[in-house]
């Protein structure tokens, strides 16, 4: 619970320090004296977004502490993964907020930053203030009301996790599909290129073959003529002889003297290899010249050919081998169109079971929700008939639409504000009375299925009076004596109900406005009733009556018990 609040330099609050019991606190004053900015130094202590305009003016920094103790085991675990030590069970947050925009956090004296600050914050106190009414006016807010109340976390939690799932791969599909309609456009180009490059069958380098045939074909009566002449010279003819012949004899001349002439023998024997080599080179002539055969359909083939490889690397290329990468580059793209279509119908097959999956769990959440709506509305029933609304009736519409983040149920409640009438939406037909009390009943229910300790109430009291008010007062009691309960009120009635009675004032010294908290004792009750009751100008009836208000009120808690 909270145990002490501590307050210095935040707005009109110079310094404030108060101590609140453990169960029904309230707080009172005058309209301007300050309730809000205590809400406010709670909200910040608690981790929520804090603004340097709540900076007192003149100071450089606002300071707010609270000191809690007996905290439960869900804020101890949260403390231990934040490395936090908490042996005795007292936790100290305190908040500084600078005038230049900064603020600092600590919890136990050790420095975090607001989101833990918060985590923690959220699991101590929850607080519900006059805006909150507004969330019965928003049908869209409904369903998380229900889901606190029925613990539907854990499930909420199973389904999101799917449907993040279906969402995650319904992204992947929209994401394939636009990639095959972008490719889907180029398809046929593409698949007029492979055709166009598969049927030219072209081979790596078969360019510069068919230019060297293509050179020795058109060539060939030059090249004829060489060479036949160089065979003549080699071999002879009719009139002469030729460089072999010569050889030959030259060699034959010269083996007259080898064996009396040394010197002449080397000279042999390079005659005995000249002879076999030219032999051999007019045997190659004559061979080449044998091969050399002109085919005129050979030569329009590869000049054909020739053409067809030069559009080809005109249009891809510069090189044959940029022909042959375009080539498997558009078979690649192809291949790889085909394959997102098998792609496709692979995700829309995995997408189908999700879809079965998120739905049964939807189903599940739904079923659950629907389950506890029973127990929900029976319960807020038997609220709101103690508070003064025993025709009031609250139901849950349920209507199903499509697969969302929260399932697929559209939860509305619904009311009767009269025996008879049929339920209509809460926003059409309760007044802010209604509302009030509908919230606090609401907040009742839900309160008794978690274990947060300390509840504060901040003016719910809006459009009530009278026996209403009383019944509020009563009910808040009631709750006191199971949590601690801090209300901020402007009426009699709710205030009577306290434990703890503290008064926010406010003074003007030295021309400043400060505002100081303090605790009142039962003749500090009484004025303060009575101020609330009658107006500043306090007589002694007005005493009189406040006290007889304090000892009714104890008697009607002693019957409630």
């Amino acid at each position: 619970m909270l145990k002490e609040l501590y307050i210095e330099n935040l707005a009109v609050i110079e310094k404030a320090s108060c101590e609140l019991c453990g169960s029904f606190n309230v707080f009172t004053g005058e309209t301007g004296a300050g309730k809000s900015i205590l809400i406010n130094g709670i909200n910040a202590i608690l981790g929520q977004r804090s603004n340097k305009d709540i900076v007192r003016s003149g100071t450089k920094k606002a300071v707010v502490s609270a000191l809690f103790t007996d905290v439960s085991d869900s804020v101890r675990s949260v403390l231990e993964e934040l490395g936090i030590e908490c042996e005795d069970g007292q936790l100290l947050l305190t908040r500084e907020i600078s005038v230049d925009g900064g603020s600092m956090a600590r919890i136990n004296s050790r420095v975090v930053n607001a989101s833990a600050l918060r985590q923690v914050g959220e699991l101590l106190v929850n607080i519900h203030g006059q805006h909150d009414n507004q969330i019965l006016m928003s049908p869209e807010r409904h369903i998380d009301i229900l889901d606190s109340y029925a613990d539907s976390q854990p499930l909420l939690d199973e389904y999101r996790e799917a449907f993040r799932q279906l969402q995650a791969k319904a992204k992947q599909i929209n994401k394939l599909k636009g990639e095959i309609a972008a490719k889907s456009e180029k398809a046929d180009l593409l698949r007029e290129r492979y055709e166009e490059l598969k049927a030219l069958d072209i081979r790596e380098g078969e360019d510069d073959e068919i230019e060297a045939e293509l050179n020795v074909l058109k060539n060939a009566v030059t090249i004829s003529e060489a060479l036949y002449g160089a065979a003549a010279f080699l071999s002879g003819d009719d009139d002469r002889d030729g460089a072999v012949t010569m050889t030959q004899r030259s060699r034959d001349r010269l083996s007259e003297v080898t064996e009396v002439y040394e010197p002449a023998q080397k000279l042999y024997e390079r005659l005995e290899s000249a002879a076999i080599e030219l032999g051999d080179i007019s045997d190659e002539l004559s061979s080449l010249l044998d091969k050399l055969d002109v085919d005129p359909a050979r030569y329009d083939y590869l000049n054909s050919r020739w053409e067809e490889l030069r559009r080809a690397k005109k249009k891809y290329g510069p090189e044959l081998s940029d022909v042959l990468t375009a080539f498997e580059e558009t078979g690649f793209a192809l291949a790889q169109l085909e394959s997102a279509d098998e792609d496709l119908d692979e995700l829309n097959a995995e997408m189908a079971e999700l879809l079965k999956t998120v739905t049964i769990k939807a189903n599940a959440l739904s079923d659950h929700r629907m389950k506890a709506a029973q127990r929900f509305t029976s319960q807020v029933a038997e609220e709101l008939e103690f508070l003064n609304m025993p025709d009031v009736k609250i139901c849950v519409d349920n209507k199903k639409g499509k697969l969302t983040v929260s399932g697929l149920d559209n939860i509305e409640f619904l009311i009767s504000a009269n025996a008879g009438e049929e339920p209509k939406p809460i926003a059409k037909i309760a007044s802010g009375g209604e509302l009030s009390r509908i919230m606090l009943a609401l907040k009742n229910v839900i309160a008794e299925k978690d274990d947060i300790e300390t509840l504060i109430f901040d003016e719910i009291d809006t459009g009530v009076s009278g026996r209403a008010a009383e019944k509020i007062g009563i009910k808040l009691k009631q709750i006191a004596s199971l949590r601690q309960v801090i209300c901020v009120t402007h009426l009699s009635q709710i205030a009577v109900m306290a434990d703890e009675h503290l008064l926010i004032e406010k003074q003007v010294e030295d021309g400043r406005t400060k505002t100081s908290v303090r605790p009142l004792d039962h003749e500090g009750r009484k004025r303060e009733l009575a101020r609330i009751m009658g107006g500043e100008n306090i007589t002694e009836l007005m005493l009189e009556n406040a006290e007889q208000y304090l000892t009714d009120a104890e008697k009607i808690m002693n019957n409630e018990e």
